[in-house]
Parts: C-alpha cells; sequence; structure tokens
C-alpha cells in the first residue's frame, strides 16, 4: 500500500475534492465509533482492519438511506414513467468510494480516517469487487446506473445476485487458473435483503387450454428474493434502487415428491433449486446453451415483471392494494430495455401476464408488449448470437414456446403479406430457425417485440441495419436508431484520477463533473505552458504511483519513465491480442540486432481473463506469459521493453492502470467491436490511442480529429473485399521478413524452450483460420507502432495531443448516452431537480 499523504499533500487536495466541513468530520467520526463498537463482538475487542472497513461503510451507508427512502417516495407522489434496465450483468466494482464521491462526503471521511490514525486508501482496498459481470456489457450496465440516478430519472436495474461472480484468475506457470470468487464471505454492507417481496417463479409443468383460458399447471416452483442495493446519482440526493434476485427454494420444494424416509433427501435437494443464482456464467461474445443459463434468464425476467406490475398497480407510497386495474397506460409509466438479448423472454413472458392472467385481448397486448420493451444489440460475432434448442423450451417452459409460435406467425403473416412469394426472405426472419435441432433466434424475438432497437456506436449501427438484421430495418426502418456508448466521470474520471480532475477543475471549474462535454474548455489552454506541465505531472504521478503498486503485489519491477503501453479487456482472438504479442516481439528482436541504438523504452502490459472453456484465449495468455518469460529475463534488453500480465483484471484495477497509462490498444479488426468502453476511459484519462476504424473508436477520431490518434489497418470495407477475395495469411508470412521471423520463433519453441510444440495451435490458427485476420494488419500496426514512438519523444508535442484528446472526450459520457435513450426511446426527460436532504422538509 502507498505511503499515506504527508499533511501538507493532504492539504493541497483542492478544488473537485473540496474542503471538509468541520461539522460532516465530527459527525463521520462519532458514526464511525458507533458502528465499529457494534461491530465488534463481545469477546474480541481488537479491532481488525476489516472492522474499520465495514464500520466506515456502514457510516457512508447511513447518509444514503435517507435519500433513498426520500427518493421513493418522491417517485410514488409524482408517479412519473419508471425505467427498468433490465440485465444478467451489472459488473459495478467497489461501492464505498464510488458512494463517497456522488455524495460529497470522502473529503469529510478522508478527514476523520485520518484522524483515527487509519488511512481511508488502505480500507478502500479491503472491500471485494462486486464482479457480477464478464467485461463491457456488465460494465456498461453499472455506469448506466449511475448516469440514471444523476439524471434525475426513476429507473431500476434488475438482475441475479449471484453467489459467485466472474472467477478470480491466477496466473500459474503462465497459465491461466480459475478460483472461484467468493465475494459474499464477509457480508456485503451495501445490499439489504427484502423478503416481504419475494416471488414465486415457475418452471417446467404443461398447459391447460380451458373455456375460462389458458393455463400453466404442475409447475416447480423456485422463489426469488430480492436484495436492494441503492444507487446514488452525483451530489443530487437521488437514490435509485439495483433489485437483484436470489433463488430460494419454497418449504415444500420436492417434499412431496418423496416419502417420509427420505424428508433428509428431500431438503438437500433444495440445492437444485437455488442453484439458479450460484454462478455467473463466465462467457463473453460467446453462446452456451446450457439449461441452467435459460433458468437464470427467466429467473430474473419472471420476478422481475411481476414486480414491475406490482408497482405499476400500486402506485401510492408503501400501499400494496392496487390502485390501477387496466394496462391500457401500461407504456406510458413503464419503459423496459433490455440489455442484449439475455432478458428476451421479457417479451412472451408479458404476453403471457396480459393474456393469461390479465385476461387482455391478444391484439392489445401485444401492441402493449411493443410499446414498453426496447432492446440493445451488442454484438454482431455469430458465435455470441442466443439461439435456443425449442426442445428445451419445451420442457421448461412451455407455454412460452406457445406464445412464441403465435407471434412468429404473426410476424411471417404480415412479412408474407408484403413481400408475397419470397420463401428465402420468411425463412431468414423467422424467430424459429428450421434445422436438424429447430432452434428460437432471441435477437429476431426481441426485434419483432421492441419499439426500437439500438447498436452502441454509429459503425456498428449501420452493420446492425445493414448487415445483421438488413430484412427487418428493410420493413421497419424507424425502429432503428444508435445510441453510442459512454462511461461515467464520476468513477472513471473524479474516482480515479483526482490528480487530474483536479488540474481541470483549477482551470475550468467543477461543472464537467456533469456536462462532460465542458472539455472543450480545455482547448483554450492547450498551448498553455503550465497546464501542459500539470497534465504531464500528474500522468508521471500516476505512472509512479502504478509502478509501486506493481512492485508490492506482483514483485515486479519497471521503468516508470518507460512508455506504459496498456491493452486490458477480456481476452479473445477478436481483440487481437495477438497482434500486441507480435509488436512485442519485433521489438525484441529489434533491439536484439541492434542492441546499442537508442530505442524508446517500453513497458507492454496485457490484461484480461478467458473463458474456462474459450481454449485459444487460454493460449493466448500463455504465449503472452512466455514472451514476458523471455524478453524480461534478457540481459541485452534491460528495462529498454518489458512485457507484464496483468493477473486478475478487474474493476478495481482498471481504476489504477488506466490512468497511468501512455497509450492504449484498441486493435479489433475493423467490424468486430461493436463499441468499445474501455476505450473511453483511456481516453479521457489523458491516454493516446493507437486502434483501428472499429466500434467508437470512430467517433473518438471524428471528435479529436484523426491525426489526434494512431488509426492504423483495414476499414470495415477493406476486409470484406479481403473476404471476397479470400484471405491467405502465408502471402503475408512470405512478404514480412520481420513477421516471418517472429512466426518462427513461435513455432520453433523459442518462447517455449521446455515445451517446443505448446503454441503451435496459436500458429496453426494464425496461418490457417484465422477468421481476424491478424497478419493482414500486422505491417500497418508496426508502422503506426513507430509514429507513436516518434512523438513519446518529444513529451510536450505527446502532452499536447493527450490534452486535444481529454478535451474531446465529453461525448463519451454515460450521461450523454442515458440522455439520448431517455429522449428518443424511452419517452422521459432527465430531471434537474434536486431532492431535499433528509435533514430538510419536503415541498
Amino acid at each position: 500500500m502507498a505511503a499515506p499523504l504527508s499533511d501538507g499533500d493532504r492539504r493541497k487536495q483542492i478544488s473537485v475534492r473540496g474542503i471538509a466541513e468541520l461539522g460532516d468530520v465530527a459527525e463521520v467520526r462519532k458514526s464511525f465509533n458507533r458502528h465499529l463498537h457494534f461491530t465488534l463482538v463481545k469477546d474480541r475487542n481488537v479491532a481488525t482492519p476489516r472492522d474499520y472497513y465495514f464500520a466506515l461503510a456502514h457510516t457512508v451507508r447511513d447518509h444514503l438511506v435517507g435519500r433513498w427512502i426520500r427518493t421513493q417516495q418522491h417517485y410514488y407522489e409524482r408517479d412519473p414513467k419508471r425505467i427498468y434496465y433490465l440485465s444478467l450483468e451489472f459488473y459495478m466494482g467497489r461501492t464505498l468510494q464510488n458512494t463517497m464521491v456522488n455524495l460529497g462526503l470522502q473529503n469529510a471521511c478522508d478527514e476523520a480516517i485520518y484522524q483515527l490514525g487509519l488511512d481511508l486508501e488502505e480500507l478502500e482496498e479491503i472491500e471485494e469487487d462486486a464482479g457480477l459481470g464478464n467485461g463491457g456489457l456488465g460494465r456498461l450496465a453499472a455506469c448506466f446506473l449511475d448516469s440514471m440516478a444523476t439524471l434525475g430519472l426513476a429507473a431500476y436495474g434488475y438482475g441475479i445476485r449471484y453467489e459467485f461472480g466472474i472467477f478470480n484468475q491466477k496466473i500459474v506457470d503462465g497459465w491461466q487458473v480459475e478460483e472461484a470468487d467468493d465475494w459474499l464471505r464477509y457480508g456485503n454492507p451495501w445490499e439489504k435483503a427484502r423478503p416481504e417481496y419475494m416471488l414465486p417463479v415457475h418452471f417446467y409443468g404443461r398447459v391447460d387450454h380451458t373455456s375460462e383460458g389458458v393455463k400453466w399447471i404442475d409447475t416447480q416452483v423456485v422463489l426469488a428474493m430480492p436484495y436492494d442495493t441503492p444507487v446514488p446519482g452525483y451530489k443530487n440526493n437521488t437514490v435509485n434502487t439495483m433489485r437483484l434476485w436470489s433463488a430460494k427454494a419454497p418449504n415444500d420444494f420436492n417434499l412431496q415428491e418423496f416419502n417420509v424416509g427420505d424428508y433428509i433427501e428431500a431438503v438437500l435437494d433444495r440445492n437444485l433449486a437455488e442453484n439458479i443464482s450460484r454462478v455467473l456464467y463466465p462467457n463473453d461474445n460467446f453462446f452456451e446453451g446450457k439449461e441452467l443459463r435459460l433458468k437464470q434468464e427467466y429467473f430474473v425476467v419472471a420476478a422481475t415483471l411481476q414486480d414491475i406490475i406490482r408497482r405499476f398497480k400500486s402506485s401510492k407510497f408503501g400501499c400494496r392494494d392496487p390502485v390501477r386495474t387496466c394496462f391500457e397506460t401500461f407504456p406510458d409509466k413503464v419503459a423496459i430495455q433490455l440489455n442484449d438479448t439475455h432478458p428476451a423472454l421479457s417479451i412472451p413472458e408479458l404476453m403471457r401476464i396480459l393474456v393469461d392472467v390479465e385476461k387482455v385481448d391478444w391484439d392489445k397486448a401485444w401492441e402493449i408488449t411493443k410499446r414498453t420493451c426496447a432492446y440493445t444489440n451488442h454484438t454482431v460475432l455469430p458465435e455470441a448470437l442466443e439461439r435456443w434448442p425449442v426442445s428445451m423450451f419445451e420442457k421448461l417452459l412451455p407455454r412460452h414456446l406457445e406464445i412464441i409460435y403465435a407471434l412468429n406467425q404473426m410476424h411471417l403473416d404480415q412479412v408474407a403479406a408484403l413481400y408475397p412469394g419470397d420463401i428465402d426472405r420468411l425463412r431468414r426472419m423467422s424467430v424459429i430457425e428450421e434445422g436438424d435441432c429447430k432452434r428460437i433466434n432471441m435477437a429476431h424475438l426481441c426485434v419483432i417485440g421492441s419499439h426500437a432497437v439500438n447498436g452502441v456506436a454509429c459503425i456498428h449501427s449501420d452493420i446492425v441495419k445493414n448487415s445483421v438484421f438488413k430484412d427487418f430495418y428493410e420493413l421497419e426502418p424507424e425502429k432503428f436508431q444508435n445510441k453510442t456508448n459512454g462511461i461515467t466521470p464520476r468513477r472513471w474520471l473524479l474516482l480515479c484520477n483526482p490528480g487530474l480532475a483536479d488540474v481541470i477543475a483549477e482551470k475550468i471549474g467543477e461543472g464537467f463533473i456533469t456536462d462532460l462535454s465542458q472539455l472543450k474548455k480545455l482547448l483554450d489552454f492547450i498551448n498553455n505552458e503550465t497546464f501542459i506541465r500539470d497534465v504531464a505531472k500528474v500522468k508521471q504521478e500516476n505512472k509512479l504511483k502504478f509502478a509501486a503498486y506493481l512492485e508490492e503485489q506482483c514483485k515486479v519491477k519497471i521503468n516508470p519513465s518507460s512508455m506504459f503501453d496498456v491493452q486490458v479487456k477480456r481476452i479473445h482472438e477478436y481483440k487481437r491480442q495477438l497482434l500486441n504479442c507480435l509488436h512485442a516481439i519485433t521489438l525484441y528482436n529489434r533491439i536484439r540486432s541492434n542492441p546499442s541504438k537508442s530505442f524508446v523504452p517500453r513497458t507492454i502490459m496485457i490484461g484480461g481473463k478467458a473463458a474456462p472453456g474459450y481454449h485459444m484465449a487460454k493460449m493466448i495468455i500463455k504465449l503472452i506469459t512466455s514472451i514476458g518469460e523471455v524478453i524480461n529475463n534478457d540481459p541485452y534488453v534491460g528495462d529498454r521493453l518489458k512485457v507484464i500480465f496483468l493477473e486478475n483484471y478487474r474493476v478495481s484495477l482498471a481504476e489504477k492502470v488506466i490512468p497511468a497509462a501512455d497509450l492504449s490498444q484498441q486493435i479489433s479488426t475493423a467490424g468486430t467491436e461493436a463499441s468499445g468502453t474501455g476505450n473511453m476511459k483511456f481516453m479521457v484519462n489523458g491516454a493516446l490511442t493507437i486502434g483501428t476504424m472499429d466500434g467508437a473508436n470512430v467517433e473518438m477520431a471524428e471528435e479529436a480529429g484523426e491525426e489526434n490518434l494512431f488509426i492504423f489497418g483495414m476499414r470495415v470495407e477493406d476486409v470484406e473485399a479481403l473476404d471476397r477475395q479470400g484471405y491467405n495469411a502465408q502471402e503475408y508470412y512470405e512478404r514480412l521478413p520481420e513477421l516471418r521471423q517472429a512466426i518462427d520463433q513461435i513455432t520453433s519453441g523459442f518462447f517455449s524452450p521446455r515445451d517446443p510444440g505448446c503454441f503451435r495451435d496459436v500458429v496453426n490458427m494464425l496461418m490457417y483460420h484465422d477468421r481476424f485476420k491478424v497478419f493482414a494488419d500486422y505491417e500497418a500496426y508496426i508502422k503506426c507502432q513507430g509514429q507513436v514512438d516518434q512523438l513519446f519523444m518529444d513529451p510536450r508535442e505527446w502532452t499536447k495531443k493527450v490534452i486535444r484528446n481529454i478535451a474531446s472526450s465529453g461525448k463519451f459520457s454515460s450521461d450523454r448516452t442515458i440522455m439520448e435513450y431517455a429522449r428518443e426511446i424511452w419517452g422521459v426527460e432527465p430531471s434537474a431537480t434536486k431532492i431535499p436532504p433528509p435533514n430538510l422538509p419536503r415541498d
């Protein structure tokens, strides 16, 4: 842990952090001591660091609770349209510091904890990350919750309270090893169990068509227990709710199916039901058609929709009696946003409730459903699209299968009327895919059941319209939109890079924290020598701090004056960590063949998790660590080049490495990364981007000017042209001597002397089965890296480009994204109204 700041340094924290009010400090101390007293059990009078963390967390939580209750009262009184964000992933990271920042309490807590002889940063490090997501999709959901609260929207996040989140990654002998993430081991101070809102969820059974309507009977029941986590907006006293469901077996679970003698067996069998919320599936951009996963998807949808309808019916605070019985106004009061296809079952489930339970006419129910639901597409990779076997639905959700068939028939009748005789179009557009195994295409279900479909960056939304859902776009072009992703500036600037936030606030004030577009005012200071120096100084301090962290945690010593060249994201072939590897090997070979030449020193850091069943991704990690092993121990190289694999990359590690990065690698094959959000985090934190024209990189280049990023390689149309003519890796291998040398070294076992054939699968893939065309971009990438070196040797010009990038990053705030969703999809207006704090009377 870095040494605590000296008194002088602590007093220098200006502007954004603000001066701690003495009254607040005294109150925090008093509250902290009270919580500590009750945290310690009678027979233990010595507090551990974890006791201190919990005492502080409860102290901060006290400031949330009154605001939380008041916010919910405010919504019930005003009865606004409510936004329901449904996601199987919420990658929240840590909560303590984020809450202090959003409540404006950080300085008071810092001062109080300091006066008590403790170090705030050390206590923050004790908190477990809430790793309930795989990567971009789950982290986006977390940023959106922050923005929705900050914009005063009546919004709710709904998901699953996984007992085990994304696995912890250990690197053993260069290989990834997974460990279960027991994040709840010590308890979670931020959640509140709400057993009074527990709801039944049904599975299996059969469908009975009776004269009174359709009944789904003989089902197996699992209970959904809600756990609520407060989500504070930034200094506006709004506290929204993230409600995560946990599976519980009912008390009679399986008892009726056993003889009395098998009572023990029956009670043990409760695990079968409770397994539904046990563990997050660790796949990113890959569909795994397991029954347990389908159960998770229906579980969150069924519980959430019951909750939504209960709230719609009784919109008086604390009242459980229905106020509304007519569903005519449902879409005016409820917006459901589907974060990818994982919550797609919301569509047939809402139809089932409206038609079977509430007795709404079928056509009316379909109109209500479509006006309520909207779908965000997150990927164009075919292996990521969810296509569930019909046979699995038949067994698990028989009524939903009937509803999907009926919806599909309506949809195909409409298509057939518009395109008579076009059988191929009907086949392409059907929700049911015929074949050896009939499957339900969940993306098609989402498109027909939603009033809005959006991609997450301009280029991605164009691909969605022109390729993935081309037929649907021709049918209903007005449905399709773009909503470029964003990140919350509270966590990704204020919290993780206070030094930079302070330097910015000194120049342009604090307005940028809730209106990131104000960063463009920094363009006035692009030639200001003091500002250039201050920005460079903050970066150097962040690098020193991160180097100290690596040395302490990972026992790795790096050169803090080298270029920090960082690629952190999930390990996936399309993200092309292999291209980065080839550059590292090329640099190494150049140093070896010309050791007396001057080279720009670089520390290449690559981090990310591989899905446990993804063989190639795990091989890529082994290759990175093996290259590092050779390069880092070669005396000819010294500290001119290091290759570091950052173990167990997660939100709390991102918050440390991103502010320290000089170069951000965003090098996916054009047309494969829907948006990316790491690219935005690096940009706002003062790293320059080397990247392809893919995802949001395209808009970053538009905002900052292409000349202020290091753009290289094929564009989407080049990739398509190469596909048409046929990609031949061999021809690049033969034409480019440095590429051939690198591949030959990998093949020969130069980087794996104890197991020379270790990387044969990697080389075989690159040479003969590379869908992502690594070799095709190698030459342009190496050349572009040369330009990076050139600029890095001129620190003043480098920093000017950095300032231009920071000043141009305003578009990439999740506040802007959510404003667009609110106005163009949900039909609500953000509110700047500040709810009175709990100590003041309500209006």
